[in-house]
């Protein structure tokens, strides 16, 4: 297993906002298939109208709210626990903007290239749509993955995983992935490495992953099998 710990750092973005990024940025632009990890918490500001293409994106909340306005005609709201994905495909131009208070991620996943061109598209889903299964003081949410709430074009398990004080757990890979586990808040053991908040643990060549938490924390297990092409990210825009 090869494993490297990198932090998320402070940017401004959209109007008047700022969030830890930990991908694209200097050293690293990109983790096949995934191209941007934005954590963000904000009550004022927002993002408004602007064009994507070439990937598809997930928005998942911890708290509060955030609206949602695309070209296609869709509006809505998603709350704590509650996700929302676009496809952006061929091009969308969309609007995020807090509904007083909104704390989550956005991730962006690349589409393959034979997938580049395809029609744009959107869907939400609330916090009671997302399966989630508690055992031995730890709680995991699958908002991408085997019975998870959301589909996608390319294979990933995107997973929110709560643990409680001193507790630990195992979980085997599927062949063939790699990806990351960030820290949204506590501290945690991966294999020996210690994982603090706002900061992430990239993996490679693993077949099975061990957590242990003594303090607790909260933390996004986000892995996928790589599509092994080129990924020319330009801004808003990955071709």
């Amino acid at each position: 297993m090869s494993i490297s710990i990198h932090s998320a750092i402070t940017v401004p973005e959209g109007d008047g906002v700022t969030v830890k990024r930990l991908m694209p940025v200097g050293g690293l632009r990109n983790f096949d298939p995934f191209v941007l990890w934005d954590h963000f918490d904000i009550s004022g500001g927002g993002f408004p109208d602007h064009p994507h293409r070439g990937f598809e994106a997930i928005t998942y909340l911890f708290d509060g709210g955030m609206n949602h306005a695309d070209n296609l005609g869709n509006v809505g709201t998603i709350h704590a626990g509650g996700a929302q994905r676009f496809t952006a495909g061929r091009g969308l131009v969309h609007s995020e903007f807090p509904d007083g208070r909104a704390h989550g991620i956005q991730l962006w996943i690349n589409l393959a290239k034979t997938l580049k061109s395809i029609d744009p598209a959107y869907s939400q889903v609330e916090a009671d749509a997302i399966p989630e299964v508690t055992e031995n003081g730890v709680s995991i949410r699958t908002i991408v993955g085997e019975s998870g709430a959301i589909s996608l074009h390319t294979n990933v398990e995107y997973l929110e995983i709560r643990m409680a004080g001193d507790s630990a757990m195992q979980r085997a890979l599927p062949s063939g992935f790699r990806g990351f586990i960030y820290a949204v808040e506590g501290q945690t053991n991966i294999d020996g490495e210690s994982l603090n908040s706002g900061e992430a643990a990239f993996i490679e060549d693993a077949s099975q992953i061990a957590l242990q938490s003594s303090e607790g924390g909260r933390l996004m297990w986000c892995f996928g099998r790589p599509h092994h092409e080129p990924i020319h990210q330009h801004g808003p825009f990955v071709d």
